[in-house]
C-alpha cells in the first residue's frame, strides 16, 4: 500500500513537471515573439508618427505626437507597454482604415481560417491515402509518381502557379469564378453571422449564396491544398515505411492476416499519431503562408491585410497582425504536441 502511493505521488509529480515545462515554453515562445516583432518594428525604416502624420506634419506636432505615443520612453520601457497593450487586445489603430487593429483582424481572419481549413482538409483527405500506398508499393511507379507530386509541391512558387490556374480554370474554361470572396452581386445582401461564408450561408438556407462562395473559394483552397498535400503524402510515406520494416508487421503477416487489414488497420493507426503533428503544422503553415495566395486571388483575409497595410505603412496592422498569426502558429503546435503526448502511451509518465 505504501509503495502504491508513492508510485501515485512520483507520476502525479512527473505530471505536474510535464505540464509547468509545457507553459513554461509556451510563455517563453510566445514571449520571443512579441520581442521579435516589438524590435522589428523599431528597426524597420519607417517612422511610425510619420505615418500616422504624414511627412509635412510640423516639428512641434511631431515631437508632441511622439511622446504621446510613448517613443521618447527608454526602449525597455517602451517594450514593457507594448506587452501590456498586446496582452490586453491592444494593437492600436489601422491607418489605413482608422479603425482598432484588433476590429480588422477580427473582420479578415475568419477568410483566412476558412480558406486554410478546406485547403488543409482537401491536403489530408488525398495526401494521406496517396502516402500509405506510396509506401506500400516502394519502388514502383506509383511511388515515383507520388513523390515527384510531392517534389513540385515543394519546388513551384505557390504565385507562380496561382497565376496559371487563374489564367487556365477561370479565363480559359471559366469553370471558377472571379477572384474574391463572393460576387458583388450577393455581397451586401447577404450578411454572414460568424464570418465563415460557407457555414453562414448554409446555416441561413441561402444556397445560392453558398454555390457563389464556393465557386470563389475552390481554386485557392485546392491551390493550399495541394502544397499541403505534398508535405502531408511525403510525411505519410515515410511514417508508414518506418511501420511496415517493424516486427509486429512481419508477426502479422506470419498468422496469416489479410495485407489490407496488416496495412489500414495497423500500420496506419501507428502512424496515425505522428501524423497528428505532420497535419497540424500543416494547418498552421497555411494559416501563416497564405499571403501570396490572398494577394492573387484577392481574398480579404489577413495575408490581403497585412500586404496592404504593409504597402501604405501602416505598422500597427502589419505588427498587430504578425502577431496575431504567430500566436495561432504557437498554439496549435503546443497543442500538437500536447496531442501527441496524449496519443503516445511511451511519451506519458510512467
Amino acid at each position: 500500500m505504501p509503495a502504491a502511493r508513492s508510485r501515485g505521488a512520483e507520476r502525479a509529480i512527473a505530471l505536474l513537471a510535464s505540464v509547468a515545462s509545457f507553459l513554461a515554453i509556451a510563455a517563453i515562445t510566445y514571449l520571443g515573439l512579441l520581442a521579435v516583432t516589438f524590435f522589428i518594428g523599431r528597426v524597420i525604416p519607417i517612422d511610425p508618427v510619420l505615418a500616422v502624420l504624414g511627412d509635412r506634419a510640423p516639428a512641434s506636432v511631431v515631437e508632441r505626437t511622439r511622446r504621446e505615443m510613448g517613443l521618447d520612453l527608454p526602449l525597455l520601457e517602451q517594450f514593457y507597454i507594448y506587452i501590456k497593450g498586446i496582452l490586453s487586445g491592444d494593437f492600436g489603430r489601422s491607418v489605413l482604415t482608422t479603425n482598432p487593429v484588433m476590429v480588422d483582424i477580427r473582420r479578415v481572419f475568419p477568410a483566412t481560417v476558412e480558406l486554410a481549413t478546406v485547403g488543409t482538409l482537401i491536403g489530408s483527405f488525398i495526401g494521406v491515402p496517396l502516402g500509405v500506398l506510396a509506401a506500400v508499393r516502394r519502388g514502383s511507379l506509383f511511388d515515383q509518381l507520388v513523390r515527384a507530386i510531392a517534389l513540385v509541391g515543394y519546388s513551384v512558387p505557390i504565385f507562380w502557379l496561382a497565376l496559371l490556374c487563374l489564367l487556365l480554370f477561370y479565363a480559359k474554361l471559366h469553370w471558377v469564378a472571379f477572384p474574391g470572396r463572393i460576387d458583388i452581386t450577393y455581397e451586401y445582401s447577404f450578411e454572414p453571422l460568424t464570418g465563415f461564408y460557407l457555414i453562414d450561408a448554409a446555416w441561413q438556407g441561402q444556397w445560392d449564396v453558398f454555390r457563389d462562395v464556393f465557386r470563389h473559394l475552390i481554386l485557392p483552397a485546392a491551390l493550399l491544398g495541394y502544397f499541403s498535400m505534398a508535405y502531408i503524402s511525403a510525411m505519410t510515406r515515410s511514417f508508414m515505411l518506418n511501420e511496415l520494416s517493424r516486427e509486429y508487421v512481419v508477426a502479422a503477416r506470419a498468422k496469416g492476416l489479410s495485407e489490407t487489414r496488416i496495412i489500414w488497420r495497423h500500420a496506419l493507426r501507428n502512424a496515425a499519431v505522428p501524423m497528428v503533428t505532420v497535419i497540424a503544422l500543416s494547418y498552421a503553415g497555411l494559416l501563416e503562408g497564405s499571403v501570396l495566395t490572398e494577394t492573387v486571388f484577392s481574398w480579404p483575409g489577413i495575408g490581403l491585410y497585412i500586404t496592404n497595410s504593409l504597402q501604405n505603412a501602416d505598422m500597427n496592422a502589419v505588427l498587430g497582425g504578425t502577431v496575431i498569426i504567430g500566436s495561432v502558429f504557437i498554439a496549435i503546435n503546443l497543442f500538437a504536441d500536447l496531442l501527441y503526448r496524449v496519443l503516445d502511451p511511451r511519451t506519458k509518465p510512467q
